[in-house]
């Protein structure tokens, strides 16, 4: 008889120290959404010119189709055909662009609109890229 009670005494503990542990680290665990996306762009003006790029990344489980960036002014826009759960795409907006806002939007519904930012700290190597 005790150890039975004894028994019952350490599952029940082990399972309220699971449900416990469940509870404080399940928020922590990052729960992705099938279609989502993150749009960064960027504009850097220095002595030297204006360099910009836009960063498109998916963050989601699922692929994007046919994913349209619009630079505002009188270009062109981009267009990628698809572009599968965590790939990256850097992209650089084409002469005549409004350089104010970029606006993406996706076959899924996705619609980003995002502002240029300029990086806290740049340090360019060359020409090769961006910092920060």
């Amino acid at each position: 008889m005790k150890k039975s009670i004894l028994a019952v005494v350490i599952g029940g503990s082990f399972v309220v120290i699971m449900v416990f542990f469940l509870i404080i680290l399940l928020p922590i665990i990052p729960v992705s959404e099938k279609y989502s996306m993150s749009v960064d762009p960027i504009i850097i003006q220095d002595e030297m010119g204006t360099e910009t790029h836009v960063a498109i990344r998916n963050t989601g489980t699922n692929a994007l189709t046919n994913i349209v960036v619009e630079y505002g002014g009188a270009t062109k826009p981009d267009v990628i055909p698809i572009l599968n759960p965590g790939e990256k795409v850097s992209l650089s907006p084409p002469d005549g662009s409004s350089l104010n806002e970029v606006r993406v939007t996706t076959d899924q519904g996705i619609n980003v609109t995002k502002e240029y930012r300029t990086p806290a700290s740049i340090s360019f190597v060359g020409n090769s890229g961006f910092g920060g």
